[in-house]
Formats: structure tokens, C-alpha cells, sequence
């Protein structure tokens, strides 16, 4: 077994949390309040920004030119990310430059940041892995049965497309080269799974 699988069986309880979290069951039957995912769009924009500067940070810290171009591949991939969530912005109404953190979502960004400046690579990997291994298990369990057509169709359709799954593999195989298990590698992916789960509680809770 490798590290990233190993860590990823590790924490199934969460990811079965995040599956059956409301939040994403809304997203799955199209019944998510509108402002609750307009209040997602704007936090996961804040997020992402942070996603893909902490992919900056590790290309730049890289010590093989192989693993510089991946990661830098791998920030595509959320610029990408980001282009879907300005369509939903703008057909909703959402102005992403005046977008405030709430705690979940600095705690969060603080998190990613703070380990891809301050750690070594595997660990900054770890610590990353988790956003894009969860959310393209989440995509593919939504559109297990074919995707429906509702408000929330383009998100299933970015997260579950196996070009996705093809960036999750990559960060993944990324992890498998530059880590070993240990208790902090352990302690980090966790922390990132748990910080997913309250990632969509606070959405959830916005508005209520």
C-alpha cells in the first residue's frame, strides 16, 4: 500500500462524513439553497487562491525539475477551478475580490500556508492532498448514476471528470515519492480532513 492510499483508507470515516454532510446531499439532489452555495462559492474562491500559492511555494522548493513542472501543472488545474466558480459568481451575484474569511476558511488557508512555507515537501503534499482526493471521491459518488440536470450539474461534472481524478493521482503520486508515514504526515492529512468536513459545515450553516 502507498502512503497517499494508506492515509486516504486512514480517514474514511470523514470522507463518509463529507459525503453524507447536507451540505453535499443538497449539492447531489439540487435542493442546496442558492445562498448557502453562493456563500461556498465565495469562500472556496478565498481558499483556492491559497491552494495554488501554496503549489507555487512548493514548485519553488522542489529539488527535481520533474516535480517543479508538476506542480506547477497541478496549479493549473485549480486556475481552472477558479474560472468555474467566477461563472457561478457572476450568474449569482457574487463579487469575489470582496470576499471576508470566515474562521473555517482561514483556519484552513493558515494551515496550507504556514506548512508550504515552513515544511519540507512531502509534508506540504500531505497537507494538500487531501482537498483534491476528497472532493474527486465526492464528484464520482454524485455522479455515480449519471449526472442530473439542476443548479449544481457543472459542479458534479468538474469533480467528477477524469481529468480531475488525473490531478488527484499526480498530487497523490507526489505524496508517495517525497513522504514517509510518520505522525506528523499522519497528523497533517487528518487535520486537512477535518478542516474539509468544517469547510462545508460552515457553508451549510450560512443563512440558516
Amino acid at each position: 500500500m502507498t502512503v497517499s492510499s494508506d492515509l486516504w483508507q486512514s480517514n474514511q470515516d470523514l470522507a463518509q462524513e463529507c459525503l453524507a454532510h447536507p451540505f453535499v446531499q443538497g449539492i447531489a439532489t439540487g435542493t442546496l439553497e442558492r445562498q448557502k452555495f453562493a456563500y461556498y462559492v465565495g469562500q472556496d474562491a478565498f481558499f483556492l487562491a491559497a491552494f495554488a500559492r501554496a503549489y507555487s511555494i512548493t514548485a519553488a522548493k522542489c529539488p527535481d525539475w520533474d516535480g517543479f513542472n508538476m506542480f506547477h501543472n497541478l496549479a493549473g488545474g485549480v486556475l481552472e477551478e477558479l474560472r468555474l466558480h467566477q461563472n457561478y459568481a457572476t450568474a449569482w451575484g457574487v463579487n469575489l475580490h470582496q470576499i471576508e474569511p470566515t474562521i473555517a476558511t482561514r483556519r484552513y488557508t493558515d494551515f496550507l500556508l504556514a506548512t508550504a512555507w515552513g515544511g519540507e515537501i512531502g509534508l506540504i503534499t500531505v497537507a494538500m492532498t487531501p482537498c483534491m482526493r476528497l472532493y474527486g471521491f465526492l464528484g464520482q459518488e454524485l455522479a455515480k448514476n449519471g449526472i442530473p440536470e439542476h443548479l449544481y450539474t457543472d459542479w458534479i461534472r468538474t469533480y467528477s471528470n477524469p481529468e480531475f481524478e488525473q490531478l488527484a493521482q499526480q498530487l497523490e503520486r507526489l505524496t508517495d515519492q517525497y513522504t514517509q508515514l510518520s505522525a506528523p504526515v499522519k497528523s497533517s492529512y487528518r487535520y486537512a480532513m477535518l478542516c474539509e468536513r468544517d469547510f462545508f459545515d460552515s457553508a451549510w450553516q450560512a443563512g440558516s
